[in-house]
């Protein structure tokens, strides 16, 4: 039997899992576990957390809004377009390291 995670980092894998910035496939890739494992995870911490399947967090004033999901996309995308920039930057300092004169 595989040894179990350290409290702390099940706690870490849980919190960037409920923030919904990304997938539980690529949290669960991006930490090492299973996507089962994280899923199990989650529903122990969401019944220990008192909260609802179904929810992401726990309720409040603004939860589940439309303006919150918005961010969560509008924050990724800008997370997405700032990795294909600096690509885009080493590519051109590749590619202009053969051009340059020597």
């Amino acid at each position: 039997m595989p040894k179990p995670f350290p409290t702390e980092f099940r706690r870490d894998v849980i919190a960037v899992a409920r923030q919904g910035d990304q997938s539980i496939a690529q949290v669960a890739r991006s930490f090492g576990v299973s996507e089962s494992c994280l899923s199990r995870w989650l529903r122990i911490a969401d019944r220990e957390d008192g909260i609802e399947p179904g929810e992401s967090a726990p309720a409040g004033p603004t939860a589940g809004t439309d303006l919150e999901a918005e961010n969560r996309e509008l924050r990724r995308r800008t997370k997405q377009l700032e990795q294909e920039n600096e690509i885009l930057r080493r590519a051109t300092a590749y590619f202009a390291r053969d051009v340059l004169p020597k």
